[in-house]
């Protein structure tokens, strides 16, 4: 049996080394029998005992989406699935990397020279990432090698954010491994800038409720500077996740980076149109918090400021003075700024805008009523989510055909609100449901969606379940 583990995780402000010691059954009871196997194949693979393990759960965003790289709010809570790594530091410089899944490969490099691969998004480059970002923050460039075995339990590419998940847990494992001390606030801002390297230019709510959720509260998470806001959700209330089955890994297109950089470009002509300095400005939130108007008034902006047809690289280059090479190599993110598919772009800035600032409008809406808690919270926490699906197919277009009959699935059954969650086109739906209809919505909406008669769906415990809001990133010490 294991011995006995200690919690790395103390308080909210800085990740201890050391507090008290608990047995592993009560450190964390669901987790004993899927660490007692780990431990077992990292010893077969290996020819050793882990040192230490690392958790670090996934995440539903419940309102709030492609927004946080915008600047503005999310309201996510963490998820029970999670990935967890069993690790041994060791002498060499190598770093050895396996998955308990057989559909990773192993992986080995020299710990002291990361590269980074952006055009194959594969598994490891993830853990890559998290390594990468503890070791420039530091200014080491000679790290100890490590043995790690991977395992997960959150769904790929479902939007459920098992990427930035093992970013999180490499970071936690590497800052471990080095014996140092960062605030979480610190590691999630590390591990948010690192995930950069693979190439997507996300924001950083995913690593932020990773390191900072706790149980039994969701979380508003601000940002610059990063802090969060305990949000109780109404108790009548349950939340589900289905998994429409169609994947969506976002490093793998262009497509959330196109968002990315639409989002970017309508700061800018937003900022010109109200003759900001526009060049310096990155989010939509910059723009607002220059101009002091409030969300509303900022989507009167847009109505005057821009046109709702599709903007041709040329004719943003005209309005903002710059030539067509400067936006490819000075705007535009890399899987966007080839000459060649740049000149085919076209960007839909007023859609985007748009669906920024009501999404933002959104989130603060949804916390207002989970505090002041009227007779009919779940109805309109559920017209909120609504609008948000809604705004996300038509306003930012990052929805699925697939994702839009789980939906409405959703609701025909009884959720009160439905909405895909992460980066869309593909992945999940979370729902609101009344607590009292769980039981005939799992079973109806599985029937509905899941039991198709030609077979071509496989749905198993991770397609469609109810979550409430887990705890953070931990690290368990084995004395």
């Amino acid at each position: 049996m294991p011995g006995t583990l200690e919690p790395y995780h103390s308080g909210e402000s800085k990740v201890q080394p050391r507090t008290r010691s608990l047995s592993w059954r009560e450190a964390l009871p669901v987790l004993h029998d899927r660490l007692l196997k780990l431990k077992e194949m990292f010893t077969s693979k290996f020819g050793s005992l882990p040192k230490f393990y690392v958790r670090a759960p996934g995440r539903v965003n419940i309102i709030g989406e492609h927004i946080d790289y915008c600047g503005y709010s999310v309201l996510p809570m963490a998820i029970e699935q999670d990935i967890l790594i069993a690790v041994e530091p060791v002498k060499t410089h190598t770093l050895h990397l396996a998955n308990t899944n057989p559909l990773y490969p192993d992986f080995s490099t020299s710990a002291s020279n990361i590269q980074i691969d952006k055009t194959k998004p594969l598994w490891h480059n993830y853990f890559l990432c998290g390594f990468k970002g503890i070791q420039e923050h530091f200014g080491l460039s000679k790290l100890t090698g490590m043995n790690c075995l991977v395992d997960g339990t959150i769904p790929p590419s479902s939007g459920l954010s098992s990427s930035s998940a093992l970013v999180c847990c490499a970071g936690l494992v590497t800052l471990t491994v080095l014996g140092m001390n960062l605030s979480k606030v610190e590691l999630a801002e590390i591990c948010a800038k690192s995930e950069h390297y693979i190439g997507t230019e996300g924001g950083g709510m995913d690593q932020s409720i990773s390191f900072l959720a706790e149980e039994g509260t969701a979380k508003l998470i601000e940002f610059n500077p990063l802090r969060t806001t305990d949000v109780k959700l109404p108790s009548g209330a349950v939340f589900v996740i289905a998994n429409s089955c169609v994947e969506m890994n976002k490093a793998a297109t262009s497509h959330f980076n196109i968002r990315v950089m639409e989002c970017r470009l309508a700061a800018k002509l937003l900022a010109k149109y109200k003759n900001l300095q526009w060049d310096g400005i990155l989010r939509l939130e910059e723009v607002q918090t220059k101009l002091g108007v409030s969300l509303e008034e900022m989507l009167l902006v847009i109505e005057d400021a821009l046109h709702s047809e599709p903007y041709s690289p040329e004719e943003i280059c005209r309005y903002l003075g710059i030539s067509l090479e400067d936006l490819q190599t000075q705007i535009l993110s890399p899987n966007t700024q080839d000459g060649e598919s740049a000149g085919m772009l076209i960007f839909k800035l007023y859609q985007r805008a748009k669906h920024v600032y009501s999404e933002a409008a959104r989130v603060l809406q949804f916390k207002k009523i989970c505090e002041e808690a009227p007779d009919n919270t779940i109805q309109l926490l559920g017209e909120l989510m609504n609008q948000s699906h809604m705004s996300c197919r038509d306003m930012y277009e990052c929805s699925c055909p697939e994702l839009d009959q789980l939906v409405d699935t959703c609701r025909k059954f009884g959720a009160q609100g439905s909405r895909l969650t992460g980066a869309g086109w593909g992945g999940c739906t979370v729902s609101i449901v009344p607590a009292d209809k769980l039981p005939s919505f799992l079973a109806n909406v599985h029937e509905a969606y899941y039991q198709r008669s030609d077979g071509s769906l496989a749905p198993n415990k991770q397609s469609l379940f109810a979550t409430k809001p887990g705890g953070g990133a931990l690290v368990f010490l084995e004395a």
